[in-house]
């Protein structure tokens, strides 16, 4: 039995404190802020000690072992006060792999995590695989563990969760991409945030696969292919020459994948044009969503099958609705610059674009070639648009400022002629008129209804 300290009383660290305690340990639960009443009630109903809105350090730095919430920063005193008393700390993920045999796929990356997670899971689960779906997604690996029911889980990681992580291993890991974001948990250098995202590998051998993003130089710069002995599956949009690929697009729709790159290959292709994922990001989430199934025993016809029943998270260029020839597009989660240059590339169609929001030190030039080529009106919805109507009164024909989600649309709708697409793809934090992305995606859906 040990004396293990939880810190943060969120999803993961009630989900780490329940396990602990079900697994025998004596368990306290620590949180600087105030807890939610439903995990509150959890913590009580299993009568597990907890304690908020401070963190008692005599009692923290009694811990044989702590294991910490991912939100919270190394820089944090009760952290640097573990780290001189040298007391382990581990993520959530790192403890719940301690007591299940279950195989993990794992995946991570700046952008397009949660689609490809989704659906990863999505293609197990309808091909008869006794999966569960736990880590950023908002499930708690750790309570699942408790049950124990699964034999795969596939697992959203973000960078902080690997960042204490020490023999957690992913039978099949995928990574992504790696953009500059969260520099600020880093020292503001990509290298260490790369390095954190690169510890998705450092447990693997020979009976692991890693399935990565060829095209992206980020990780091309700091992954060490040479020296690592797992199974390596690069993936890309083209077919390329420089590359072993696991698995590539031969058409708009058509993958080929290789699971065997090198000697003996042997290539098949999958059709993914049953797929309801717009843009070219989404391209590649599907290939590396389908690779991983591939890897993972799935058959082909049955991931064919599958692409098509797939929905993805709400807020992710969810279509909304179909007026009078004109497509609504909810792409509240894109809250910076890149999500939205994804948006605007991905959508064939002319554009009435809605953005505008919270401005997180943005710099737009990226859009601005797409929004000459594409945009017809843009409706900037946000307290302050004057750096946004700066940035593109040059480039699109019309802008207008309105504050009110409802006349936001009413006024794209007004703009829209059959055949465009008005697209919410903010580029923007969602603070500054709404509680956050999700209500700002919920606003829209409900002012398009309440256009029909």
């Amino acid at each position: 039995m040990k004396n293990i300290v939880i810190l943060g009383a969120a999803e993961s660290g009630v989900g780490a404190a329940l396990l602990a305690q079900a697994k025998g340990h004596a368990v306290f639960v620590s949180d600087r802020g105030e807890i939610k009443p439903d995990y509150k009630q959890k913590l009580t109903q299993a009568g597990i000690e907890f304690e908020e809105n401070m963190h008692s350090l005599d009692r923290i730095l009694g811990a044989d072992e702590v294991v910490k919430s991912p939100g919270i920063p190394e820089k944090a005193p009760v952290i640097k006060a573990l780290r001189e008393k040298n007391i382990p700390i581990i993520s959530e993920i790192e403890f719940a792999s301690r007591y299940t045999q279950a195989r993990y796929i794992a995946i991570t990356g700046t952008n397009g995590k949660t689609t490809t997670t989704l659906l990863t899971y999505h293609l197990l689960k309808e091909a008869g695989y006794n999966v569960g779906l736990a880590g950023n997604i908002g499930y708690s690996l750790a309570e699942q563990v408790i049950e124990n029911n699964f034999d795969y889980y596939v697992l959203e990681l973000s960078s902080f969760q690997l960042d204490d992580i020490s023999y957690f291993q992913p039978w099949i890991a995928l990574l992504l991409n790696i953009t500059p974001d969260h520099l600020d948990r880093y020292d503001y250098s990509l290298a260490k945030y790369a390095e954190s995202k690169l510890r998705i590998v450092r447990n693997q051998d020979s009976s692991c696969s890693f399935i990565y993003n060829a095209d992206d130089e980020n990780i091309q710069r700091y992954f060490k292919a040479a020296l690592r002995p797992m199974q390596q599956l690069p993936f890309s949009l083209h077919h390329r020459p420089d590359f072993h690929l696991g698995g590539y697009y031969k058409e708009e729709n058509e993958i080929c994948l290789d699971l065997l790159p090198g000697y003996y290959s042997e290539t098949e292709r999958v059709n993914t044009a049953a797929s309801p994922l717009i843009g070219e990001h989404n391209r590649q989430n599907v290939l590396a969503a389908v690779l991983a199934a591939r890897v993972a025993g799935v058959s082909r016809p049955a991931i064919e099958q599958a692409l098509g029943t797939f929905h993805n998270a709400e807020h992710r260029l969810q279509p909304v609705a179909d007026l009078g020839g004109v497509t609504y597009i909810n792409d509240s989660k894109a809250t910076n610059v890149e999500a939205a240059w994804y948006a605007l590339d991905g959508v064939k169609s002319n554009l009435i674009w809605i953005a505008g929001g919270t401005d997180k030190g943005n710099d737009y030039a990226p859009l601005q070639p797409l929004a000459q080529q594409k945009v017809k009106a843009l409706i900037c919805l946000g307290v302050d648009n004057a750096k946004l109507v700066a940035a593109f009164a040059d480039y699109v024909p019309l802008i207008e400022e309105t504050q009110d989600m409802a006349d936001a649309v009413r006024r794209a709708a007004a703009h829209a002629a059959p055949g465009d697409v008005v697209l919410l793809s903010p580029a923007c934090a969602s603070f500054d008129l709404f509680q956050n992305y999700e209500d700002r995606g919920r606003q829209f859906i409900a002012a398009v209804r309440a256009l029909e």
